[in-house]
């Protein structure tokens, strides 16, 4: 699905049933949403706050909905699969946050530049996805510095140090950050 033609639908959906969202959007969905790509994306990741469900009901309506008209749409296509990484974040997040969407009745922000760099490149280190993602984002090599040490703490595993720190010496190569 491409984010924002989705989410414009989704908006009208939402104001027909007289139902209102305001939440945080992470992930390839928030970076589309942003400009920084144009791919498409299977879900919108949510997160915060915890979705009603309310707005469950009416997502996975219009997942139906969507599907009945042929275009393929899962049912969690609109998910608070991230929730976790609120716990993780660096203090102050959501004072950093940015305008992503407003619609009628669904409006969007998304971490800030920095915060939202960090959800892109654990995802990367701790699933091996997201390197299109990381290297639309063009972080510079001082910011990547600046996020290592925070990368590094959040898996117990004694290696964990070691890949986060390899994984972001191969993507300064790939940025051509003289490494």
């Amino acid at each position: 699905m491409l984010p924002r033609p989705t989410i414009e639908a989704f908006d009208h959906w939402l104001t027909e049933r007289s139902l209102q969202l305001e939440a945080v959007v992470v992930g390839g969905s928030a970076l589309a949403l942003l400009g920084v790509t144009d791919r498409q994306t299977r879900d919108f990741d949510i997160l915060d706050p915890e979705l009603p469900e309310s707005i469950v009901l009416a997502s996975r309506e219009f997942a139906a909905h969507l599907r009945d008209e042929g275009t393929e749409l899962g049912d969690d296509w609109l998910n608070n699969g991230p929730m976790q990484l609120a716990d993780v974040l660096p203090e102050g997040w959501r004072e950093r946050l940015q305008h992503a969407f407003t619609g009628t009745s669904l409006s969007l922000s998304t971490l800030g530049r920095t915060d939202l760099l960090m959800t892109k490149l654990f995802a990367l280190c701790d699933r091996g996805t997201d390197l299109a993602d990381c290297i639309a984002l063009a972080p510079s090599a001082t910011e990547l510095e600046e996020i290592e040490p925070w990368l590094s703490e959040q898996d117990a595993h004694p290696q964990w140090p070691d890949h986060v720190h390899a994984t972001l010496a191969d993507l300064k190569e790939r940025l051509s950050h003289g490494v």
